[in-house]
């Protein structure tokens, strides 16, 4: 180790130099972490957020299923019949208001039954109630752009005017945040035609999926062939959120990558470094010095320069996270960003195993000899 600590002193350009490629190749790998965590949470967060197991679909809707799916009352009902299991409906869709300050908004409208497992509560206002089928509760996001409790929100097109009673906590689909309200008036949304007066039609009773709490001994495959539904995890439904597994695979991919591009600059480095000193290397080795304490020289100046670079790194991810993260979506919690160091760091020291080699295989009378 103090030989390793007197040649980084001694090469310190050289080793600043690769520190810093690894600080940025660590900063740039915990922001696209940041970004992918971000656009997830972006995403899918409303999701993330029903207390359910599973999530009933039209057995016709493969893909994309909060847009195509529709279920009526025969299927709810029916799962509302099953033994171990508590059924409600649920309403996907995208909207646009303005309020009566005119502040234009876009928000994703879930449906649900007031009072039932999948209300959302509030973090300040009055809850949903069946009473009040105007009622909406409106998310963070939407009182950052603007909404307020109080507000009236009229639905564009549809001339439907809803009441914001209440606010709730982070929550978002598709890149827009969620506003919750009565799931009759959700199909009133979703079912009135543009230029037509929402309010004074009957809708359809029909939902996007029947949202599920599924106890261990729940046969939901029987339920799935008598309901002609088609039951996924709450997880598995996050595929069916627009852009969410594109998003994922490019994000992931890129990740990838960098993960990759790591190990080949630090072991390109320690590689060059190796033939360049195996002069030194040889003299160790007719020294005394045994090849295993070579090779834990050359390992502990991978170490040092690539755990100081991925904690530079990290340091500077996380400044730029939140420096941009009240702007764009990006999120970078603790644990993601030790573990992505972490794995740049173990990575980066597979790099150097192509410089093990040239270590262990030094010849001490050959280097001695032509060193002369």
């Amino acid at each position: 180790m103090y030989l390793a600590l007197l040649e980084l002193k001694a090469a310190r350009g050289r080793f600043l130099l690769m520190g810093s490629v690894v600080v940025l190749v660590a900063a740039l790998v915990g922001i696209v972490s940041g970004f992918t965590t971000g656009l997830g949470d972006d995403t899918i967060s409303a999701l993330r957020r029903l207390p359910a197991t599973h999530l009933a679909f039209d057995r016709g809707a493969d893909s994309d299923q909060f847009a195509r799916s529709l279920v009526g009352d025969a299927e709810l009902d029916g799962w509302r019949e099953r033994d171990g299991v508590e059924a409600t409906p649920l309403g996907v869709s995208i909207a646009r208001g303005t309020t009566d300050r005119k502040v234009e908004v876009d928000f994703a409208a879930f449906g649900v039954e007031p009072g039932s497992f999948l209300d959302p509560g509030t973090a300040s206002g009055t809850a949903l109630s069946a009473g009040e089928p105007s009622g909406v509760v409106v998310s963070q996001q939407l009182v950052k752009d603007g909404v307020r409790v109080g507000d009236t929100l009229t639905v564009d097109r549809l001339g439907l005017e809803l009441e914001v009673t209440g606010t709730t906590g982070r929550s978002s689909y598709g890149h827009v945040p969620v506003a919750y309200l009565p799931v009759e008036t959700w199909q009133r949304i979703l079912f009135a035609t543009p230029g037509t007066r929402a309010a004074d039609i009957e809708p359809p009773h029909q939902y996007s999926a029947v949202a599920l709490k599924a106890g261990a001994g729940a046969d939901l495959t029987a339920a799935d062939r008598a309901l002609t539904t088609r039951t996924v995890t709450v997880e598995d439904a996050y595929a069916a959120a627009p852009g969410y597994t594109g998003e994922r695979l490019t994000m992931t991919s890129i990740q990838a990558f960098l993960y990759a591009i790591a190990p080949l600059v630090v072991g390109a480095f320690f590689a060059v470094w190796t033939v360049q000193r195996r002069p030194e290397l040889a003299l160790l080795r007719a020294m005394g010095a045994s090849r295993a304490r070579l090779l834990g020289h050359t390992l502990a100046q991978a170490a040092i320069v690539v755990a100081a670079g991925a904690v530079l790194g990290a340091a500077l991810a996380a400044v730029l996270g939140m420096v941009v993260g009240s702007a764009v979506p990006f999120s970078l919690p603790a644990g993601t960003l030790v573990a992505t160091m972490a794995t740049v760091v173990l990575v980066g020291l597979a790099g150097t195993a192509v410089t093990l080699r040239k270590v262990t295989t030094v010849d001490p009378m050959t280097m001695l000899g032509a060193g002369r």
